[in-house]
């Protein structure tokens, strides 16, 4: 099942949060700054995994601290041509893929709930059109309480239903 919310997705009390990223991403805007200044293990043990096995768009990692929810980078954009350049664009294509692995690894971790922005439409550019009938297919039928943040609102805790 898949409920829209407005509030902050850092303020969620789902057991997993999943955001759109490039392989080797920086973080350094939107959600995924935020997430690094909340959770900076998880950025760096994020940088290593990309360096040490090189991923590809339409694929994720997973990460999961001493507390919080599990992490869940999908890789939605094009990697950056060098380090200090910004990511490319989000594809539908990359979405579809990564929104597939999603609801495998949902499955496999036995995710009961699972936060997300409205994946992809930011800095990755896809209109949200293009984007929430991806997510209604993918994560409707896995089983966990999808909550996907619609509308952000910085310090408002969302009616999640949890």
């Amino acid at each position: 099942m898949v409920k829209y919310v407005t509030g902050d997705i850092l303020l969620t009390q789902a057991n997993a949060i999943a955001h759109g990223v490039a392989p080797n991403d920086s973080f350094a805007q939107g959600l995924a700054l935020s997430l690094r200044e909340s959770w900076p293990a998880m950025y760096k043990d994020f940088r290593h995994y990309s360096h040490t096995h090189h991923p590809k768009e339409g694929d994720l990692w997973s990460w999961k601290g001493a507390d919080g929810p599990v992490m869940i980078s999908l890789f939605t954009q094009e990697h950056a041509s060098s380090h200090n350049e910004h990511p490319g664009k989000a594809s539908e294509s990359y979405v579809n893929h990564a929104l597939k692995h999603l609801a495998k690894e949902i499955q496999k971790l036995e995710i009961k709930s699972i936060a997300l922005p409205k994946l992809a439409t930011g800095v990755g550019g896809l209109s949200w059109e293009t984007v929430k009938p991806l997510i209604e297919k993918h994560l409707g039928d896995t089983g966990a309480q999808v909550i996907v943040y619609e509308n952000f609102q910085k310090g408002q805790k969302a009616q999640e239903g949890l």
